[in-house]
């Protein structure tokens, strides 16, 4: 029987053929953690006794959740993480001086790799298997571990197979695939494993949908989510100076999956995650019979913070204006991503239409700041999670959608079909 891409990964690094259901010891390329988690892992490091860094060019530090600091506290736990850059030398640590949410970042900067071992101290660090890599979320002891030994302990997960069919029609994106596969799934559905994405309809999906889609594995209930490297992958790395040499993985024909999922994307709209869980999938076509009204629309977070979302955002907002009764907040993933799209004219359509454009942050995603909603408000959302509370206030809602239904929705203040 065949390996799997992720078996292929592990197999490579601890030096023999592994199979699903294997516990091993496995040497990791890069860990990540952020300003929320990284000071638990720092006080586990600093309490074991240990020096220094088992790897600390494999070791990346951003503050992206609460930065600039929005309260005493928040500055104060910044500056733990701040001091052990500095005692340690950090090469890669990220805070105000080139800000980014961590997981747009981290592949920017070229020290994401295909065939990498990464873990990260945030569910979401799942999102990087879309550049052919093992990418996962771990606790912030976990973490302190990897610090301390270069290395963790690994379950190797069963896989199952996404088969994605036909060319995704205008304003359906990786965001509304993933949003149709935990609706099909639930929330965990794939516990535990990998959900591999293949299929003719990789080849029409950008490096930002793939992104959008293993960013969400987790939402499944997901170990990981991968897309294996093609020409669309090597486009995206070939302007960066990568950490290291990517190692090409494809899974072989006879691999074993424990389940095979078939989805026809040519017939796919675009998903609205209904309140309270994502995997609350509908149509776009019955939030706008269900005639739903929205106080917020943000667009943002690491799931859906790229430059695609702003681009498709100005093109819907261009020569409209946000609805008197609407917030739009609008959150680029990264500084360059900023930059970017202000030379590419979108911030000042943005802008123009009377959204706002804040600094690179999670802030909003995760109800912290920058965007909180209030008691009963409604919000149409790019980010990952539509938890009670998850935004703000326990009595609001978020529905979960891509930035066209979003930017559409800001406009007309309802929940509404860009198309």
């Amino acid at each position: 029987m065949g390996q799997t891409i992720t078996e292929k990964i592990f197999s490579q690094h601890i030096g023999r053929e592994v199979k699903a259901g294997e516990i091993i010891r496995c040497d990791i390329d890069m860990v990540i953690g952020n300003d929320i988690t990284t000071p638990i892992s720092i006080k586990a490091f600093e309490d074991s006794g240990a020096q220094k860094l088992a790897n600390p060019d494999g070791f990346s530090i951003v503050l992206d959740h609460f930065i600039p600091a929005k309260d005493i506290a928040s500055a104060n736990q910044a500056r733990i993480s701040r001091d052990f850059a500095k005692k340690h030398e950090l090469k890669n640590y990220f805070d105000e001086h080139d800000m980014g949410i961590e997981h747009a970042l981290l592949p920017e900067k070229g020290l994401i790799v295909p065939g990498d071992v990464i873990i990260g101290a945030d569910s979401h660090t799942c999102t990087h298997g879309a550049l052919g890599a093992f990418s996962t979320g771990m606790g912030s002891t976990d973490l302190a571990f990897a610090m301390i030994s270069g290395g963790n302990w690994f379950k190797v997960p069963e896989s199952i197979k996404v088969v994605l069919s036909g060319k995704p029609e205008k304003f359906t994106t990786g965001k509304d695939i993933i949003l149709e596969i935990i609706r099909l799934i639930g929330v965990d559905g794939a516990l535990y494993k990998t959900l591999e994405f293949t299929g003719s309809t990789i080849e029409h999906l950008t490096m930002d949908d793939r992104f959008s889609m293993c960013n969400m594995a987790i939402e499944a209930g997901a170990k990981n989510g991968i897309v294996a490297y093609d020409e669309i992958t090597a486009e995206f790395l070939a302007d960066k100076n990568l950490a290291r040499e990517p190692r090409i993985h494809y899974s072989d024909e006879d691999a074993e999956y424990v389940q095979v999922l078939e989805i026809d994307v040519a017939n796919l709209d675009p998903v609205i995650a209904y309140p309270f869980l994502p995997s609350n999938g509908h149509s776009v076509n019955q939030a706008v019979k269900d005639h739903i009204k929205v106080d917020q629309a943000f667009i943002g977070s690491c799931t859906n913070g790229r430059l695609a979302d702003l681009k498709v955002a100005a093109e819907i907002l261009k020569g409209h204006k946000v609805h008197p009764d609407v917030r739009l907040i609008v959150t680029p993933g990264t500084q360059k991503i900023l930059r970017d799209a202000n030379h590419l004219g979108y911030i000042d359509i943005i802008v123009d239409a009377g959204g706002v454009v804040s600094n690179p942050t999670c802030g909003a995603c995760l109800g912290g700041y920058m965007g909180i909603l209030g008691d009963e408000e409604v919000a149409i959302s790019t980010t990952n999670r539509n938890f009670v509370g998850r935004m703000g206030s326990r009595s609001s809602k978020v529905y979960l959608a891509n930035s066209a239904v979003a930017a559409a929705s800001a406009i007309s203040g309802y929940i509404t079909d860009p198309r």
